[in-house]
Formats: C-alpha cells, sequence, structure tokens
C-alpha cells in the first residue's frame, strides 16, 4: 500500500466516525499471483458512500506532464475496472496525486471514472497536468485529506 492510498483510507474513516456515517474505507490485501480491481473500497449501505478509488501519483517535480493510459495502468486495467464497478454498481474515481516536489505540498485530485473511461475509450492518451488540476482538489491538512468536502459537493 502507498503512502497515498493509506492517508487516503484514514482519512476517510476518520471522516466517517467523525460525522457517524455507517461506511469504512479499506485496501484489501494484494496476493502475489491474484489482481485487485482498484486500490480503495469504501462500503456503506447509503449510496453516495459505496465507491472505488483507483490511486496513481506521478512527479511533476521530474518532468511529468501527462497521466498515460499505457505508462501509469497496467494492460487492460481500465476496462477491468470499468467492468467492476458496472458489476458492484459503485461509483468510481480516480485520484492522483501530484508530487511536486521537495518543500512543495503534494495535491490530489478525484477525476470521476465516466470522465476516464470516455477519454479512454474515444482513444485518448491520458491527463494533461492542467486537465487533472481541473478536477476536484482533495485537501490536504498535514497528512490527512479533507474528505469531507468530496461528499457534500456530490457526485
Amino acid at each position: 500500500m502507498t503512502e497515498f492510498e493509506r492517508d487516503l483510507v484514514k482519512s476517510f474513516n476518520s471522516f466517517f466516525e467523525r460525522e457517524g456515517v455507517r461506511a469504512i474505507a479499506y485496501r484489501r490485501k494484494q496476493h502475489r499471483f491474484s489482481s485487485q480491481f482498484v486500490d480503495i473500497l469504501v462500503d456503506s449501505i447509503k449510496p453516495e458512500f459505496y465507491i472505488a478509488i483507483e490511486n496513481k501519483s506521478i512527479s511533476t517535480a521530474k518532468g511529468a506532464k501527462k497521466l498515460y493510459f499505457s505508462q501509469h495502468f497496467s494492460e487492460n486495467q481500465v476496462e477491468r475496472i470499468d467492468k467492476f464497478l458496472n458489476k458492484s454498481g459503485r461509483r468510481g474515481y480516480l485520484a492522483v496525486e501530484l508530487k511536486q516536489g521537495r518543500g512543495n505540498p503534494r495535491k490530489a485530485f478525484l477525476i470521476p471514472w465516466d470522465e476516464v473511461i470516455t477519454r479512454y475509450k474515444d482513444g485518448e492518451n491520458g491527463f494533461g497536468v492542467n486537465e487533472i488540476k481541473e478536477f476536484r482538489e482533495i485537501k490536504r491538512n498535514g497528512k490527512k485529506y479533507r474528505v469531507k468536502s468530496f461528499f457534500k459537493e456530490g457526485s
């Protein structure tokens, strides 16, 4: 589990506990010979909290200008995630963490999965950093992400 995934899971669970929401965020243990569908699952009887999140990090400090489907996703991963979301009924998101280099805060953005799959099926090669920044930012407070605004703003 990456630091980004761990921080997001902790942030979601802290939010749920603080707000009295019956939901839990978790990361399924990955086994050597089996693939996982997404990085973070959130289970709840409330549909707005029944979500799945795939996490990706790119280093803008090292010159990354784009999150590429061919480079940042394994073969057929986008299709597998889309199939899982359709079968499970979860709302899906791609969480992208932009690492901006030493001394600069990391930033994270949530892209609705519908945007990801549309772009992928249209044959586009990914999302530029400036495009990513146009999506909903998940603000940080130290090591925790402030996920409350994510749910208050809706899907």
